[in-house]
């Protein structure tokens, strides 16, 4: 897969998977405040972390590489 089409497609995932579900407040933000608040987590939610992290990973990794100028696109 080519790297432009690597970083639409995390734009995407990010915007769809890494928010899911939307209301009433973002997966992700409930397990980051889970971690910045030190509140005791299962294994589940650190599987939930990873899977609604990993786009966002992704994306700003890309981006990064574009900013920088180390993309080829």
């Amino acid at each position: 897969m080519k790297e432009k089409n690597l970083f639409q497609f995390s734009l995407i995932a990010s915007l769809t998977l890494g928010l899911a579900p939307f209301f009433p407040h973002a997966h992700i933000w409930k397990q980051l405040m889970n971690i910045y608040h030190n509140r005791p987590m299962d294994g589940l939610d650190w599987f939930d972390l990873v899977m609604h992290g990993t786009p966002w990973v992704l994306f700003i990794i890309l981006g990064i590489r574009k900013l920088t100028g180390k993309a080829s696109w």
